[in-house]
């Protein structure tokens, strides 16, 4: 067993039980037993004007207009939230939520950092835009961090993820064509499970098939292989046809699973060996989110290019492809471009968090929270009959379920928890904020055991 999962022995529960719990921190209450009664409490303690969806009056009005206006892309929770301080949201209605998503791993610093506002704010004061027609000090001082504490010679930067791992697969057919002008090798190689974005290059990347299907064709010259099957890759990338493997050290969307180093370092030989070039993408899994400022850390191995993007700048639209300089080298003028990409508040804005996600004291202390949240959790939902596994590495952390995971994130989400979900929906993703507390870790892990026995009418 992987030593970033947590086995589910019949092990005793916390000390603490859930009366005590709820006498010590009225703030946080426990879902009843009986997953039929409606949970009608906030973290607040202050009762719900709510409906059968769980919504506010404030929060009804907001959603029936959001339903006539928006394009119907997102199958939203009946949540409008309105503000946050630290790892906390209060919706329009004056309720709060404990934050364990941060939305979709992005807010490493939280909500309402006093730094990352004063970056902001001083930024968007002196200079906000100025396109890439020009240089500008915060663009070429985060490149400059983010080569210094990587692998990387050079940044590209991009709005999101997604266009980060589009840069990437441009980047990759460039080089191939600098590097072999005869015979470029063309395709790619992706994983089971993965995600690497919706546009129309990453979504050739991602391997669920109700991502692709509607907007077919896509990019061709995708392969998916089984996550870790080392033997299917060494053989396909060794035949010479392949110009970037695409991998995530650790799945976030895919449902939470560590590569393990032996796949990484035979990916890394064989790229070698065949001149085809190693991308991580680092968006979800990057940043300090695993305890270690880059997930591929601990592992030794080091790739071509790394994607990045959710946390970077702190909830602002950002990605980043970091590269080597024989890729770097291969890139002309106009090859790739944007026009709000790298702009001076993004990246004031992302100098501030880089400056303290990448401290060693802050990244040790993520690792010493995701040990001790791992340990809650394996305590408190043991035995449950619908929990297969715990695993994750520092803060990105998974319970693996055997049904659908659905009802219990809207238990969570009715006692004043937001979770999200992963895999094939039967993952329950924990994502908090980098700077949650123990003690907040320690109430999360309450109500999550309180919230299984929901499971237990959904089956």
């Amino acid at each position: 067993m992987s030593p970033n999962r947590c086995p589910l022995s019949p092990a005793a529960h916390s000390r603490r039980s859930p009366a005590n719990f709820l006498h010590r921190s009225r703030n946080f209450p426990i879902p009843p037993r009986n997953a039929g009664e409606k949970v009608a409490v906030c973290l607040s303690g202050k009762p719900p004007k709510s409906d059968e969806s769980g919504g506010g009056e404030r929060s009804g009005e907001v959603m029936a207009e959001s339903a006539k206006y928006l394009v119907g892309t997102y199958d939203r929770a009946p949540l409008v939230l309105a503000s946050g301080k630290g790892c906390k949201l209060t919706d329009v209605d004056g309720r709060e939520y404990l934050d364990l998503t941060s939305g979709i791993a992005v807010n490493a610093l939280g909500h309402g950092d006093p730094d990352f506002v004063r970056a902001v704010s001083d930024q968007i004061a002196t200079l906000t835009h100025v396109s890439n027609m020009y240089h500008s000090l915060p663009q070429v001082e985060l490149a400059k961090r983010l080569v210094s504490c990587s692998f990387a010679d050079r940044v590209f930067f991009s709005n999101s993820g997604t266009e980060a791992n589009e840069a990437a697969i441009k980047f990759a057919r460039k080089f191939q064509r600098f590097s072999r002008p005869d015979n470029p090798p063309l395709e790619f190689i992706a994983f089971s499970n993965c995600f690497h974005g919706r546009t129309m290059g990453a979504v050739a990347l991602t391997s669920k098939e109700q991502y692709r299907a509607p907007f077919e064709p896509v990019m061709p010259g995708v392969t998916f292989l089984k996550y870790g099957n080392v033997e299917e890759a060494t053989e396909l990338i060794e035949s010479g046809r392949i110009a970037a493997v695409f991998v995530e050290p650790v799945q976030g969307e895919g449902g939470i699973y560590s590569a393990a180093k032996e796949f990484l370092r035979a990916l890394r030989a064989s790229c070698d060996k065949a001149g085809s070039l190693l991308v991580f993408d680092e968006i979800q899994c990057g940043l300090g989110r695993t305890g270690y400022l880059w997930a591929h850390e601990p592992y030794g191995i080091y790739p071509d290019i790394m994607t990045l993007a959710k946390p970077l700048a702190g909830g602002l639209p950002i990605g980043a492809v970091l590269v080597t300089e024989k890729v770097a080298a291969a890139i002309n003028y106009g090859d790739h471009g944007s026009t709000f990409a790298g702009g001076p508040l993004i990246c004031n804005a992302a100098v501030a968090v880089l400056d303290k996600i990448s401290k060693p004291e802050f990244l040790s202390s993520v690792s010493q929270k995701g040990r001790h949240f791992k340990e809650l959790l394996g305590k408190k939902v043991a035995g449950n009959m619908h929990v297969k596994e715990v695993r994750g590495s520092g803060l990105i952390v998974g319970i693996e379920l055997d049904v659908k995971a659905g009802p219990f994130v809207e238990a969570c989400r009715r006692s004043g928890l937001l979770v999200l979900t992963a895999g094939k929906g039967n993952v329950v993703r924990l994502v908090p904020p980098l700077v949650i507390s123990e003690e907040e870790l320690e109430i999360a892990a309450d109500i999550i055991a309180a919230c299984l026995p929901v499971l237990d009418h959904n089956t």
